[in-house]
């Protein structure tokens, strides 16, 4: 029998649902590595396009009964979850592609300065969307090739975003999958939380950059690093 997950409560269960739907409309075949410890289960997936890996750590109403790391189906275990009852289902084990053999490293993570606000991120991506459908909607017929668009997406998509080493691809992938909404809470904007850490940030660590916000993160390679995840080498994490 597969092993259940018991979620911390339902909207646990629905950010879980909503990330992994994301993922199936960018992909269907999309798998997702689990790795579950503790209280908490860690989902990491791939984006096709964005050259990120998206991590969505969902709370565990109790600890896992042993340590789970597998690749499974995306699709699938977006079938089995069932948020009105907090829980789901793991699916059966596959071969995952090769991305989920190097994930990034779980501790020595320091805060990077620079990165701009929240707001201020949002409008970049929107304005680099914005650039992309002008140019190519003024390529001429015969230069309106895939490669040509591909060009314009890698020297737009490249570019840093404020006073980071951060791809805005990677902002950009961190907006399509729901990770740069509105904060949810009771504590109006303006009030700060003393102690609390910043509800979106950029770090490090190592050859990793990651863009982190309160309903996921985005990881990426540093410029110069072999850039993306496509130069990555893959090894036992």
């Amino acid at each position: 029998m597969n092993e259940q997950l018991h979620f911390g409560d339902s909207g646990e269960a629905a950010d879980l649902a909503a990330f992994l739907g994301r993922l199936v409309h960018y992909d269907r075949a999309a798998a997702v590595r689990l790795q579950a410890g503790g209280g908490a289960l860690a989902v990491f997936g791939r984006p096709p396009s964005f050259e990120v890996l998206a991590i969505r750590t969902v709370r565990l109403a109790a600890p896992v009964t042993a340590p789970l790391d597998l690749t499974v189906s995306a699709g699938e275990l977006l079938e089995s979850v069932d948020e009105a009852a907090a829980r789901a289902t793991v699916p059966g084990a596959v071969t995952g592609p090769p991305w989920t053999g190097v994930l990034p490293p779980r501790g020595g993570w320091q805060q990077l300065p620079g990165l701009p606000g929240p707001e201020a991120i949002r409008e970049a991506v929107s304005g680099a969307v914005a650039e992309f459908r002008a140019r190519d909607e003024a390529l001429p017929p015969q230069h309106r090739t895939r490669s040509e668009r591909d060009r314009i997406g890698r020297e737009i998509w490249s570019r840093t975003l404020g006073g980071t080493e951060l791809p805005l691809r990677a902002a950009h992938a961190a907006q399509s999958l729901g990770f740069l909404r509105p904060i949810r809470s009771t504590v109006p904007p303006t009030v700060p939380v003393p102690g609390a850490p910043d509800p979106v940030a950029l770090l490090a660590s190592g050859s990793w950059l990651r863009l982190r916000t309160p309903y996921g993160s985005v990881a990426t390679r540093r410029p110069g690093q072999g850039g993306g995840l496509g130069a990555l080498q893959v090894r036992p994490v």
